[in-house]
């Protein structure tokens, strides 16, 4: 589960914060049916627009202090970091249209 690479507390500041890219975080969770919508559509748009945006998921129930950190309250939660700051958020599942026009208009 979950499109792209997952990161974690850990990893986050050098996956996502310190990218030289933007990076769409995909905080999600198991029980979530929701997530289980989104996360085929945000793989096939790390095919289509890998080169622009890295696409990275977190689990918040394994990750608490990242999703506390950026008071992620509900999943699917999609946020864009760009420069190590989130610079859009959107809550729920989309479709894919949505989705990519979201992510463009971020980057």
């Amino acid at each position: 589960m979950g499109a792209g690479k997952p990161v974690t507390d850990a990893t986050f500041v050098s996956d996502v914060l310190q990218s030289d890219k933007p990076v769409l975080v995909d905080f999600w969770a198991e029980w979530c049916a929701p997530c289980k919508k989104v996360d085929p559509l945000l793989s096939e748009i790390a095919k289509e627009m890998g080169d622009k945006v890295e696409i990275v998921n977190i689990n918040i129930d394994e990750n608490p202090e990242t999703t506390r950190a950026y008071r992620v309250m509900s999943v699917p939660t999609l946020t864009i970091f760009k420069g190590g700051e989130p610079v859009n958020s959107v809550t729920g599942a989309k479709p894919k249209s949505a989705l990519v026009n979201f992510i463009e208009s971020a980057i």
